[in-house]
């Protein structure tokens, strides 16, 4: 079975339309087993406020103290993940909440602890978990927590987290949900680009604005080792049947 992982942006879960899900449906249909992997920036710094942490990051990535990672822990598995399996079980698919330090299905190790606090780098993936429940007809819904060999969990970036799980299980295509149909040039969405060439568009004004986290979200899986990811719609239909709707990136230097 042709695998695809799908990274939703904890922006994009509020607005994600019965055209996605038709999309999905779309993908099933044609042999596709769905696993998610999803962020949920905006709900944990809404809690962290309520606790009046100020939000920090260090090269791109949230630092994480002990308290940090309490409140991720408690938002990512306690209400982000539940939204988006609710979501996906109320459009008709069979669903399964999982975090990633359960099973040791995200086993991972440290970036900098100095600098980041409790943020990790995946070192392995349980894919053998990960199959089993899509073997049992379940798609699962990861929340980007990993745990080190000595049991500590870490916050990990849900970007690195999709591309991570897509390798170990060699998915066709990873794609990553935005409220945008991908990425536009010269007045229309391009259907295929190279790395190199969004680097490009990104240097000479391009892609501007909130397209800019968007589209580097998407390169920081190539850096990760895919060969390609996709940018497509969670408001519009995005596959049909036939034809992917998006924009696709090749790593290709």
């Amino acid at each position: 079975m042709k695998k695809i992982v799908i990274k939703c942006g904890g922006s994009i879960l509020d607005e994600l339309t019965s055209d996605f899900f038709s999309s999905l449906k779309h993908l099933q249909e044609h042999g596709y087993q769905l696993i998610f992997v999803h962020g949920g920036g905006p709900d944990i710094n809404k809690m962290l406020s309520m606790y009046q942490v100020e939000p920090e990051f260090y090269n791109g990535l949230r630092k994480t103290t002990d308290k940090t990672l309490e409140v991720v822990e408690l938002v990512l598995s306690g209400q982000t993940n539940r939204k988006l399996v609710q979501k996906l079980t109320e459009n008709g698919f069979q669903t399964i909440g999982l975090n990633g330090s359960d099973g040791g299905c995200l086993q991972a190790d440290f970036i900098d602890q100095e600098s980041l606090g409790f943020v990790g780098e995946i070192t392995e993936v349980n894919d053998r978990l990960i199959t089993i429940l899509l073997q049992e007809g379940l798609i699962p819904v990861v929340t980007p927590i990993a745990v080190n060999k000595s049991g500590q969990k870490l916050n990990i970036n849900a970007d690195y987290a999709a591309a991570a799980v897509a390798n170990a299980v060699a998915a066709e295509q990873c794609i990553f949900v935005t409220d945008v149909a991908g990425i536009m040039i010269g007045g229309k969405v391009a259907d295929q680009v190279e790395k190199k060439e969004v680097e490009h568009y990104i240097e000479d004004g391009t892609i501007y604005g909130g397209m800019i986290p968007k589209v580097t979200s998407a390169l920081s899986a190539l850096d990760k080792g895919l060969s390609s990811v996709m940018i497509v719609s969670g408001k519009t239909p995005f596959f049909n049947g036939e034809e992917w709707k998006g924009t696709k990136i090749i790593g290709k230097e």
